[in-house]
């Protein structure tokens, strides 16, 4: 982006040199539609400039969590920049929604745009102003405690996403060694990540009672403008997950135990190949990873590989596990230069390849609504995101020879990503529901938490696998979810987006050509489209009816039973 209202020169750095230009807006008279559309372009622009910025800090807190200047730099913005922020731009909203001229945006978006206005007026309290900065403090502390985690294991220190490469190792013992191990550091924290949590509750309920919500999960429902579906329809995937999705990973789980001749299946088990096979090793290096990424992309499309390029030679990748990184992986949109980060830490396994094209599916949509006028209208919702990566996911399964060129481990690799498809929606929905209670119960002890969870997986989570004797491991396991601490109620999308990227990717099956048009033409619209008319332009349906999760989760079943 050339920057039109913002000098060139300028580097965001405390909140006395970038007010002026929010007093600027504040201050400037709108007397024509067509100055009215030079205003918010003007906006938008200052939160590229604003938003990159911060993005910034936050990707190399976490690419080195244990770097105290980086998250100086990081919290320097939140406590001494961002509150100064709010009041200001709760202010300049007040000002769009009140011009004459705002009937005259009839462009396509803008009616999107200034319903999401309307709402952040609507939810802004001076007073929760401090609680947010709290709040944002808080959250981060959740990476900084993970990214201390690791163990000790042949001589060698490891953090526990390279750990995990020994669950799938075909002696037993090794994988039930590492597993404790693991279990035994996260142990270590489970008394600081229930304090933590116990903190963030608190604090989130009252960031809602103050905005007049009796709780923090309807506060936030509304907080994350989920204008397309309501809290019941929440309860209702929950249920009809339960009933259609739970059943398939009881029948692959027994499936596995008997292949793998367990009379008593662990945790340890779930992990391992189930014909006694080394574990896939779809690339080396991250080297490897990009290029071969790059040449599956481009068989899709050669401007989703030209995409991973462009990254790739702006040194947008950070891919490697390494020890005070923070856990997990991400895309980061960059407003500002239009070509976003992706972070994650892979250590050469499979689910490392399908952290890359789900990343790579985030980017790709960054690069395909870039050109789009504001940076609102670039800044879809979770529900249509999350359809880009995991749309990406599944059509790219179907050239992972470029991963795999011996068919048996490419049918191994499909097998395992349809596994994980099933996996999915329970996790999710279990994860959804358990923030419910929490939240609809803010004043429950840590022990009623503990409770609630147990009830949840025992409903969402596999009968087969064996938890006697590692009940404390189960009832903790909540606390692996970045989710919970960061990012609360941001979850359930994955779910709703896992449907629609299966129902992408049937249509792929069917006709490759016409359905990768869609997924782009969808894409390209940024959030100047309702959630149903996005998915529509993806030839999909924004469904999570009983009777659609029972047609897709058939329709994997029955892809997976062909491979």
């Amino acid at each position: 982006m050339q920057r039109q209202y913002i000098k060139s020169d300028y580097t965001v750095t405390t909140w006395e040199l970038l007010k002026p230009y929010f007093e600027e807006l504040q201050n400037r008279s709108i007397n024509s539609a067509t100055e009215l559309e030079k205003w918010l372009k003007d906006y938008s622009e200052l939160g590229a400039v604003v938003s990159e910025n911060m993005a910034w800090r936050y990707i190399k807190m976490t690419c080195d969590t244990a770097n105290t200047q980086l998250r100086d730099s990081f919290n320097d913005f939140v406590q001494n920049i961002e509150p100064h922020m709010s009041p200001i731009s709760n202010e300049l909203n007040k000002k769009i929604v009140s011009t004459p001229y705002i009937n005259s945006l009839t462009k396509s978006g803008y009616n999107i745009y200034l319903r999401g206005i309307k709402n952040s007026i609507d939810l802004f309290r001076e007073e929760n102003i401090p609680l947010n900065t709290r709040l944002q403090e808080l959250e981060q502390q959740f990476g900084a405690i993970n990214g201390e985690q690791s163990i000790e294991h042949n001589g060698e220190k490891i953090t526990l996403q390279k750990a995990s490469v020994f669950l799938k190792d075909l002696n037993r013992e090794v994988r039930k060694e590492v597993y404790l191990k693991v279990q035994s550091r996260r142990a270590q924290d489970e008394t600081a990540l229930n304090e933590l949590f116990t903190q963030l509750i608190q604090l989130r309920h009252q960031v809602a009672i103050n905005a007049g919500f009796k709780n923090y999960r309807d506060y936030k429902h509304q907080s994350l403008a989920r204008f397309d579906y309501s809290v019941q329809d929440c309860l209702n995937f929950h249920e009809a997950v339960k009933l259609h999705a739970v059943p398939l990973i009881n029948e692959h789980d027994k499936q596995r135990q008997a292949k793998l001749k367990l009379s008593d299946y662990r945790p340890w088990d779930t992990s391992v190949d189930e014909e006694g096979l080394a574990p896939l090793k779809p690339f080396a290096s991250a080297e490897e990873l990009v290029t071969k990424t790059i040449a599956c992309f481009n068989q899709l499309d050669p401007f989703f590989g030209e995409c991973i390029v462009t990254m790739d030679k702006m040194k947008r990748l950070d891919l490697e596990s390494r020890l005070g990184k923070a856990p997990g992986g991400y895309q980061y949109p960059l407003y500002e230069t239009d070509v976003p980060f992706i972070f994650m830490n892979s250590v050469g396994l499979h689910r490392d390849l399908v952290t890359m094209v789900h990343e790579g599916g985030h980017a790709i949509h960054s690069f395909l609504d870039m050109n789009l006028d504001l940076v609102d209208f670039k800044s879809p919702p979770s529900e249509v995101a999350e359809l880009a990566s995991m749309s990406m996911e599944l059509m790219s399964m179907e050239h992972w020879e470029i991963f795999f060129p011996d068919a048996n481990d490419l049918k191994r690799a499909k097998r395992q990503q349809l596994e994980s498809v099933m996996d999915t929606l329970p996790w999710i929905a279990a994860i959804d529901k358990f923030q419910h209670w929490i939240y609809l119960n803010p004043e429950h002890t840590v022990e009623q938490r503990y409770a609630a969870w147990q009830q949840i997986i025992a409903d969402f989570g596999s009968s087969v696998i064996n938890y006697q004797g590692l009940e404390d491991q189960l009832r903790r396991r909540w606390q692996v979810q970045l989710h919970l601490f960061e990012v609360p109620f941001y979850y359930i999308e994955y779910g709703f987006a896992q449907l629609g990227a299966i129902a992408v990717w049937r249509n792929y099956k069917k006709n490759p050509k016409q359905a990768v048009a869609d997924y782009k033409k969808a894409l390209a619209l940024g959030y100047t489209k309702s959630i149903p008319e996005i998915y529509s332009a993806a030839g999909i349906k924004f469904d999570f009816s009983p009777e659609y999760i029972k047609e897709l989760m058939d329709f994997v079943k029955t892809e997976y039973q062909a491979i």
